[in-house]
């Protein structure tokens, strides 16, 4: 028996609680969570923005230590430490055979098994295919990453969303250069991510956008060179800080249908906006067909940083040990287990960076 934290059903508060976590089957390893971070994502599934299969366990972002294998895993023995990989590539679907592996149409097919079962018998699934919210969970070896090396454990939590998906969105699916001017909009852990994923870059003007005046402090240590606290003239104001013409590139880590839209009008004539916050169906986004043509901007979308984990994962790991890629600075709070609804309320309210579960 470990404990968790249960999403009963969507909209309910979670519950922690005691489960009961089998041995691992075929191909399976028994994970012990050294940390997990709280992401949007998790706040989305509770509330029903993403669907999954209830009850369930979530958190998805998480690294810790093998305590057992099941038969036919290789590679892998008791007291590695291991990355948690939510999104784990089939390899054979038609996303894999291009190479997004990112778009892998079964990535998340492990959601809908049974995991783990409550106290009293009740069938449990994985949230996002790991279950990082609790002591300890059952994944498919797919579903880790070795740790790499000279990295703390419990930063390489943060390792397996927000840092990947903030860095890939910059990096992949901006393809941010030396010199251009970007504006991240979104001050929470995947922003945070991206603005130093744009000053690793090479940014010239890095321009925050937050509704927080807090985070100032926050952006500009993260490589942020302006802040503008959002509102109606956001994207006046990010047109004056660049010379009247807007930024080269517009990161949205938001997903709402207001600041995708400003974060459009807020890029230059020709310029690229990537939407990495997931919005609601309610959620939409008008153009007229002449802006489209007369700004000949692109806007694309970006499913976790458009990233391969196993791929990036040495490459961020190599930023974090030259220095480069601060994981630290992305915790404003390490919780336990009973921390996440108010984690989840300070998400609402726009407050502080990363929340990390530490066990």
């Amino acid at each position: 028996m470990v404990r968790a934290a249960v999403l009963p059903a969507v909209g309910a508060p979670l519950e922690i609680t005691e489960i009961e976590l089998p041995d691992p089957g075929p191909g399976q390893v028994r994970v012990r969570l050294a940390a997990a971070g709280v992401c949007h994502s998790d706040l989305s599934l509770s509330d029903g923005t993403m669907r999954v299969p209830v009850p369930a366990v979530l958190g998805h972002e998480g690294a810790g230590t093998v305590v057992s294998v099941g038969e036919g895993v290789t590679g892998l023995a008791p007291g590695a430490g291991v990355v948690l990989n939510w999104a784990p590539s089939c390899g054979s679907c038609h996303a894999c055979s291009l190479g997004e592996v990112w778009l892998c149409a079964n990535a998340l097919s492990g959601s809908a098994d049974v995991y783990a079962r409550t106290a009293d018998g009740t069938d449990l699934h994985p949230g996002l295919s790991v279950a990082a919210f609790a002591e300890e969970t059952v994944v498919p070896v797919s579903c880790t990453l070795p740790l790499p090396d000279g990295i703390p454990l419990t930063d390489a939590a943060l390792l397996g969303c927000a840092v990947l998906t903030g860095y890939g969105a910059v990096h992949h699916s901006a393809q941010v250069r030396p010199g251009e001017t970007v504006a991240v909009f979104g001050v929470g852990g995947v922003g945070l991510s991206a603005l130093q994923a744009a000053r690793i870059a090479g940014a010239s003007t890095i321009v925050a956008v937050d509704v927080s005046p807090e985070k100032e402090e926050l952006a500009r240590a993260a490589g942020a060179t302006e802040y503008v606290v959002a509102s109606e003239n956001t994207a006046r104001q990010i047109r004056a800080l660049t010379g009247k013409q807007g930024v080269d590139v517009a990161v949205e880590c938001v997903g709402r249908a207001v600041t995708i839209r400003t974060a459009w009008e807020s890029t230059r004539r020709g310029g690229r906006t990537t939407v990495v916050g997931i919005g609601g169906k309610d959620q939409q986004v008008t153009f007229n067909a002449l802006e489209l043509f007369h700004w000949g901007r692109t806007l694309s979308g970006c499913v976790y940083g458009n990233s391969d984990p196993a791929r990036d994962l040495p490459i961020l790991a190599e930023h974090v040990r030259a220095g480069r890629l601060d994981l630290g600075s992305l915790v404003t709070e390490r919780i336990a287990l009973e921390g996440i609804p108010a984690a989840f309320d300070n998400m609402l309210a726009g407050k502080g960076g990363r929340a990390l579960i530490v066990f």
